[in-house]
């Protein structure tokens, strides 16, 4: 099955932000984070093209190390690239911003329950705070473009399809939960391409997890995403499947930490980073 008893609540249907304004691709990451600051929400894929995504997930201090643990175990879905001082609402990865307000769309949590989806989370702020930037697959998205790769969900304008499976992280402490993924469909002639071209990065989850039957990682229905929205595939695309940094979420899910803040899924964080300083050469 594609879900658990894990399993967070799906995201809200904000229009893909590439939709809302044609130019987005072309945006710089600092005007991205202006106009998500501004209100403007939805799925960031192809936003500030060349600019390195992030996802965010903000615990309380007391519970900072476990989740640093549980990213240092499962670094496929968790690949850390900052994580703040308790309180800091400030990242290295663009000085200038502001982690309360230049998000899409966030997740506010309590005792492991979703309470509430807004646009700015100054108002759920706390002081003892922690926040972690963890890679995000639409990072290596521009890889496959320029391999030739066709990214599905970017050509028919929604938001990627991420899954929780039934394979289980390592736990850490006092969190657990299931590894979730995100799923591209790669037609045969280009599933090479994808997996030397997305390796190459794995400070933003690296290569595929798996290939083809969605049943080994306990998916049962393509069409049905626990997150994003539903992809079309062509007749020969094989499916594919990278870990993705909603695990977090499933495990805040899981574990029921007091309290927390998240990105919504496919909602990212624009870093001012440029994607081929993650590349590996």
């Amino acid at each position: 099955m594609n879900h658990t008893d894990d399993r967070p609540p799906t995201t809200v249907g904000d229009r893909p932000v590439a939709l809302a304004d044609g130019q987005a691709h072309a945006w710089t990451p600092r005007t991205a984070r202006i106009r998500f600051r501004e209100g403007l929400a939805g799925p960031t894929a192809g936003v500030a093209a060349g600019h390195t995504q992030a996802n965010l997930i903000s615990v309380p201090a007391d519970w900072a190390y476990d989740m640093l643990l549980f990213c240092q175990r499962n670094p496929k879905p968790c690949p850390v690239l900052d994580v703040t001082d308790a309180g800091s609402v400030t990242t290295v990865l663009a000085e200038d911003a502001d982690l309360r307000t230049d998000l899409p769309r966030y997740r506010v949590w309590e005792n492991g329950e979703l309470v509430d989806e807004p646009t700015d989370v100054r108002a759920h702020w706390r002081g003892d705070l922690v926040s972690f930037l963890i890679g995000c697959s639409f990072t290596f998205e521009w890889a496959l473009t320029a391999a030739g790769v066709p990214v599905r969900h970017v050509e028919q304008g929604r938001n990627v399809p991420m899954y929780v499976t039934s394979w289980q992280c390592r736990p850490a402490g006092r969190l657990r939960g299931p590894l979730v993924v995100s799923m591209r469909p790669v037609p045969p002639a280009h599933l090479s391409a994808a997996i030397r071209e997305s390796s190459l990065l794995p400070a933003v989850h690296g290569g595929p997890v798996h290939c083809g039957d969605p049943a080994a990682l306990g998916i049962d229905d393509l069409g049905r995403p626990d997150f994003g929205d539903p992809v079309d595939l062509e007749p020969d695309d094989i499916p594919v499947f990278w870990a993705c940094g909603v695990t977090p979420q499933a495990a805040v899910t899981a574990s029921r930490p007091p309290f927390a803040i998240t990105h919504a899924p496919g909602q990212m964080f624009l870093s001012d980073a440029r994607d081929e300083q993650f590349r590996v050469v």
